[in-house]
């Protein structure tokens, strides 16, 4: 019998006891669904939904040289953001492409929490430490310390405060707060509005019991957060960000902080930005029902120009659309292409990549 090295999260037996679909990701044995991705999906776009992220990664850096040292190793610029913001950016090789994305908390001057991919934690870690030569800094690998909740849907503000009690009304999107030793943000991966709980796992156990037991918000999987964060073009690194694809390619260089002094990357970047990407992500809408998977070959008059580095048939706008890595040339709104599924090849036109409006709370 095959051995399972996959981790297991805090909630992982909750999981289990209410019969969710367990499948790996990111290195942990994590659900994909419950009742079913639609129904958890629909939940989340017109009621709320929550979501166990506690596979994710954290770490602290803190020091005389905290902000320094981020900003060498972040794309965004931390320098003067006040105390209670969060910034998303990524950290990126000499050669521009991208070791992972993540959420950049500050804490004070002198402390910064990220926030970083579950699958990436070993080798962020790994960069994270090996980059930090020549800073006085601290660096607290606190992943286990940490459980991770994510309330998200139009409905989250009532349901964090009314069910849980904690009142989170005062906060804006992209920004914290701290109480006690539990760190509530209001971000996202949704394209709605929800919050972020990062506390103990006896913390995160005792309200995701709370939050089920209320029946004002439906546990939902990781099959439903792909759909949900991918209909409002979030990238996923692995998909839409990777070691090959930068920042500049994937449209994210409003993330990119050309104007600061320096940090990882930087060189390769400006140039990429001021000559133009050789590719760019693109948004594609099929003209037919068929749909679009990763890895799937986009052609032009029959030739392969990229492919698909996540596709689906939406959840809600029920159309067949795809994000794809293509030769820039062909990247302009409305150039009509063709994707290769199986044997087939079927028409698409180039969109934006966003499928459906987000609606966070600013």
């Amino acid at each position: 019998m095959e051995q399972n090295n996959n981790k297991r999260t805090c909630l992982y037996d909750k999981h289990v006891a209410l019969g969710a679909l367990m499948s790996p990701f990111g290195g942990f044995d994590m659900p994909i669904q419950y009742s079913g991705i639609v129904d958890e999906h629909q939940a989340v776009r017109q009621a709320c939904g929550v979501f166990d992220v506690s596979h994710m990664g954290e770490v602290l850096i803190s020091g005389n040289d905290a902000e320094r040292y981020v900003n060498h190793l972040f794309t965004n610029n931390v320098v003067g953001m006040p105390a209670g913001k969060i910034l998303y950016g990524m950290m990126c090789y000499e050669d521009g492409g991208v070791v992972d994305d993540l959420l950049v908390y500050k804490v004070d001057d002198q402390r910064f929490f990220l926030v970083i991919n579950a699958a990436n934690i070993d080798k962020d870690w790994a960069w994270i430490q090996e980059q930090a030569k020549g800073f006085d800094v601290k660096l607290e690998h606190q992943s286990d310390a940490y459980g991770e909740l994510a309330v998200q849907g139009p409905d989250a503000e009532a349901v964090m405060q009314e069910v849980l009690g904690i009142p989170c009304a005062e906060l804006t999107f992209y920004t914290f707060k701290q109480i006690g030793d539990v760190i509530v943000s209001r971000t996202g991966y949704t394209g709605e509005d929800g919050f972020e709980i990062y506390a103990s796992p006896l913390y995160i156990n005792e309200c995701w019991d709370k939050l089920v037991a209320s029946g004002r918000c439906k546990p939902c999987g990781l099959g439903c957060r792909d759909t949900l964060r991918f209909e409002v073009g979030l990238p996923l690194y692995g998909d839409e960000l990777s070691a090959d694809i930068t920042p500049i390619m994937a449209g994210l260089g409003i993330f990119v902080k050309l104007d600061k002094d320096e940090f990882i990357g930087k060189e390769a970047l400006a140039k990429q930005k001021a000559e133009g990407p050789a590719k760019k992500l693109v948004g594609i809408e099929l003209k037919d029902k068929a749909i679009p998977r990763h890895g799937y070959a986009v052609l032009k008059d029959g030739q392969p120009i990229g492919e698909v580095t996540t596709g689906y048939h939406t959840i809600s706008t029920d159309k067949s659309v795809c994000m794809a890595l293509i030769d820039a040339q062909y990247a302009a709104l409305d150039t009509e292409v063709e994707i290769q599924i199986r044997k087939k090849t079927f028409p698409g036109v180039v969109c934006k990549k966003r499928f459906y409006d987000k609606h966070y709370k600013k």
